[in-house]
């Protein structure tokens, strides 16, 4: 590993950093509860197969789902992995109809080995994101006559997490890993009530919070040979929720001249992270077609979360509270077809992959159940070179989501997602030999 290469890594990693903190991937007005939209996005191979992966492991591609499959990593090789997606959403609410557009780095990822049968790999990912601009307007009758009231709201954010991960085969066949992580992030909301009478002042809720902690995730994997060219593998992992140590606040203001004045209230240990649990199996027939499926859990029910309510005198109330979220449950299938792994033509090298998922809500919207996500998507790698170990492979997918509310009075929306990642495998650690 040459200091050169080492320093442009850590000039892409310090990049993406930035570009994650002032990227938004969202805006869709859902984003408004919870922590916003949740991030299912880790690399292009798991994306194009509707993010399944907990049962899938190979020595030339990061697999974030699970750490353990860092235990295959090929040891003379560097992997780095890297996308973005172009993001096209269209809302719906009765005959009215909003599209918007944004663009969004998904992932920086790094990975190699440290020595027989134990891999390594760090990396950043969006873990989840805020992001939405609207209005809605209403009439009310004063004394001075009819007056028109305008409600602005309005989100920014979302969260990040740095990890570094280790997979190790202590048994043939078994692997275990871990991935330790930084979680970090603001969220804001506010709304703004502006009036058409320049008598009444304008008003301003506005929710705030700063939130970092850790983030540990823990995986399995066993893999079992089929004869000579059947193999399958079960993928396990565990989320270790925690309450997260951070305040909540709400600001009550009105505007008194050309600023805005009120109450600030707070409250302690406002959030958390819920528990997850997850199962995948993968069955590869000679090392040619792939078929993967998972299933994801979840406890969101169990978390922390601030809510507003109104005292008996009239007063805001911000407290702490659990049972505001509701379990997510998300089941994946996806599939990988590649002609000729050792094949000498170029089409031989070329990637297929396709999958669906489906999700059920974790947030409430006005008392009741939130959108459920359906996703199609497809995908292909493209091998960059054309020798025998194609080390370079530009990856290009297109997702379709429709995020179907659980009242028809909601809000329905549908995604259309071009994906673009890039994965190296280089050669770092081979020794060469003069002739």
């Amino acid at each position: 590993m040459t200091i050169r290469k080492i320093t442009l890594f850590v000039s892409a990693l310090l990049a993406a950093t930035f570009a994650m903190g002032q990227t938004n991937g969202s805006n869709s007005p859902y984003s408004r509860y919870g922590f916003g939209l949740l991030n299912d996005r880790y690399s292009a191979r798991t994306t194009d197969m509707a993010g399944t992966g907990l049962g899938s492991r190979s020595g030339a591609a990061l697999n974030v789902l699970n750490p353990a499959s860092y235990s295959a990593i090929d040891s003379l090789t560097f992997l780095f992995d890297a996308g973005l997606t172009l993001q096209n959403n269209y809302l719906t609410e009765g005959s009215l109809k909003v599209n918007a557009r944004n663009t969004s780095l998904d992932y920086i990822t790094v990975g190699f080995r440290l020595r027989s049968r134990l891999g390594f790999s760090l990396g950043l990912l969006p873990y989840s994101t805020v992001g939405y601009d609207f209005s809605r307007k209403s009439t009310m009758q004063t004394q001075a006559g009819e007056v028109t009231q305008t409600n602005a709201y309005k989100g920014d954010g979302g969260l990040h997490v740095a990890y570094a991960g280790i997979g190790w085969e202590p048994l043939r066949g078994l692997s275990v890993g871990a991935n330790f992580g930084y979680l970090w992030g603001d969220i804001d909301h506010s709304v703004t009530s502006s009036f058409s009478d320049a008598t009444i002042s304008t008003l301003r809720r506005q929710y705030s919070a700063s939130l970092h902690t850790y983030k540990a995730d823990f995986g399995l994997q066993y893999v079992q040979a089929i004869g000579k060219k059947h193999t399958l593998t079960l993928g396990l992992s565990y989320g270790l929720g925690h309450d997260i140590n951070r305040n909540a606040f709400f600001y009550d203001l009105k505007s008194v001249g050309n600023r805005f004045v009120g109450d600030t209230i707070g409250t302690a240990k406002a959030f958390a992270l819920p528990t997850s649990f997850g199962a995948g199996l993968s069955w590869t027939w000679n090392r040619s077609l792939t078929l993967s499926v998972d299933y994801n859990l979840q406890k969101w029910a169990d978390v922390r979360m601030p809510e507003l309510s109104v005292g008996a005198d009239g007063r805001y109330i911000y407290n702490v509270s659990k049972g505001q979220l509701l379990d997510r449950s998300r089941f994946s299938a996806g599939v990988e077809y590649i002609a000729n792994e050792e094949g000498l033509r170029w089409r031989d090298h070329v990637r297929y992959r396709a999958g669906f998922s489906y999700a059920s809500p974790y947030v409430r919207v006005n008392g009741q159940d939130g959108p459920k996500s359906y996703i199609i998507s497809a995908g292909v790698g493209l091998p960059v070179n054309t020798n025998y170990s194609n080390r370079c492979i530009v990856n290009l997918g297109v997702q379709y989501e429709h995020v179907a509310p659980g009242a028809k009075t909601l809000l329905k929306e549908d995604y259309i997602r071009f994906t673009i990642g890039i994965s190296f495998n280089e050669r770092w650690f081979a020794k060469w030999k003069a002739q």
